[in-house]
């Protein structure tokens, strides 16, 4: 990759005068930047461009989606109209894909309001559209618009399939997987299901699925340990994992989930043998390393043992050379995307968050909480407490701010980089049943839909 980038630039640079003007040209290289991560370069040439057609608009949205920069789309679209340059279908695909990477309902609805009827009947844009509503969390109107398609092809069923995983609705997924025709399913649809009935604790189902699956890939394969790890069934995991290995190449991935439910089951001896597993397996997987690193730490942490925590974290960072992924909230207020980074405090009204974050807090606290030490896997510093370190993360602080609007809203949605920390579920459980309102989290993994009853999905 970094020679095809060196490769691009030198053409680039040496491209002659005349085509510095072509559209066509233009168009590809801002496409061409845009796949090789360079974004800045991309806005470059797409401002040079003075011929801006339809594709240039396409192509520079396309690139979002692609950076997860995905607000950023809605602002071309403004400039679309401005420029009187009429959104085609693909156009509106792109967006709609915007909506899902981005996972708020008010953007979402937003779009749809422009979206001409003529376009929205198109079964391409009406399948998208499916995937954008279970992406965002209402379920409802994903199966609105799944029912509004007489003709269902693959797309359409694998769509809705995923809403209702997504969702917390594995029940549901299983019911429609049974429903589809067999000569429609395809490896996305197995995934859909199986990973619909992981979230949900179904692994009875899951198996039963799994044994009438023909051809197992290894994404097939994946979801399945993923199942059995969620419920500590270890054995039976690792059974799967030797059985794929004995034709196939190792997997990371199943790694990964093993570890993660050795993490949730405190189970001390497997993470750390899964974790050398992983770095003898996949030296250069520097980033999935890193996640795994975390894992071992928290289970070390959640046994009081926050120096040996740290230490490792600390000692497994600087021998891999990769920093941890910093998380990232984001949230809608009054039609912007606000975003949230952990433990920063550079928002214009940090002051006021924090305060409503030591409110919430002060409420929880009356009501026997107390904040989980396990999840921090990181030295606490001079002038900090195990309170501050946790009440910095990126959800609690996005929350925080929708708490302080006027007037309160009564249902809050956030959407987040990473997978919600413990402490963080228990403490939206709680603060959703104080303030009695609808928390909405999505996660890397899934949807959490958080009760007034104190109860999540």
């Amino acid at each position: 990759n970094d020679r095809a980038i060196k490769i691009g630039q030198k053409l680039l640079d040496k491209m002659p005068e005349d085509y510095r003007k072509d559209v066509v040209v233009l168009n590809s290289a801002m496409h061409m930047s845009m796949k090789f991560g360079d974004i800045q370069n991309a806005e470059r040439i797409f401002r040079l461009n003075k011929t801006k057609d339809i594709i240039t608009y396409n192509a520079i949205m396309n690139g979002y989606n692609l950076n997860d920069e995905s607000s950023k789309c809605f602002k071309i679209l403004e400039e679309m109209s401005h420029e009187d340059i009429v959104p085609n279908e693909i156009t509106w695909n792109i967006l709609i894909g915007a909506c899902s990477q981005i996972g708020m309902i008010h953007r979402c609805e937003y779009i749809i309001d422009r979206i001409p009827l003529n376009i929205q009947n198109k079964r391409q844009i009406q399948n998208s559209l499916i995937d954008m509503w279970g992406k965002c969390g209402s379920v409802e109107k994903a199966q609105i618009a799944f029912k509004s398609i007489d003709d269902r092809d693959t797309v359409t069923y694998n769509a809705m399939i995923n809403a209702f995983g997504l969702n917390g609705m594995g029940s549901e997924a299983i019911q429609l997987y049974k429903q589809m025709p067999n000569h429609l399913r395809d490896e996305a649809s197995h995934i859909c299901v199986l990973n619909g009935c992981s979230h949900s604790g179904l692994v009875h189902e899951a198996r039963n699925i799994f044994d009438e699956i023909t051809f197992k890939t290894e994404k097939i394969i994946t979801i399945m340990i993923d199942s059995l790890s969620r419920l500590f069934l270890f054995d039976e995991a690792q059974k799967l994992i030797d059985n794929y290995e004995k034709t196939n190449k190792p997997y990371l991935i199943m790694y990964m989930s093993l570890l993660s439910g050795a993490r949730n089951s405190r189970n001390r001896h497997l993470s750390e043998k899964v974790y050398d597993r992983m770095k003898y397996l996949f030296p250069n997987e520097k980033q999935h390393l890193v996640s795994g690193a975390v894992l071992v730490s928290n289970i070390y942490s959640s046994f009081g043992e926050h120096q040996l925590a740290t230490n490792f974290r600390s000692s497994q960072i600087k021998e891999l050379r990769t920093n941890v992924t910093k998380g990232l909230s984001w949230t809608q207020i009054n039609d912007e995307i606000v975003q949230f980074t952990a433990h920063d405090n550079s928002h214009p009204q940090a002051s006021e968050i924090d305060s409503e974050i030591g409110r919430m807090t002060s409420e929880l606290i009356q009501r026997g909480y107390k904040f989980d030490s396990s999840w921090i896997t990181r030295e606490i510093k001079d002038g900090e407490t195990i309170q501050s370190v946790l009440c910095g993360h990126s959800e609690k602080k996005a929350i925080a701010f929708n708490f302080i609007q006027r007037p309160v809203p009564k249902f809050i949605q956030i959407a987040k980089n990473l997978r919600v920390c413990g402490d963080c579920h228990e403490f939206t459980k709680l603060i959703a049943k104080i303030r009695q309102c609808d928390i909405m989290v999505r996660d890397a993994n899934r949807i959490h839909h958080f009760y007034p009853n104190g109860q999540c999905s």
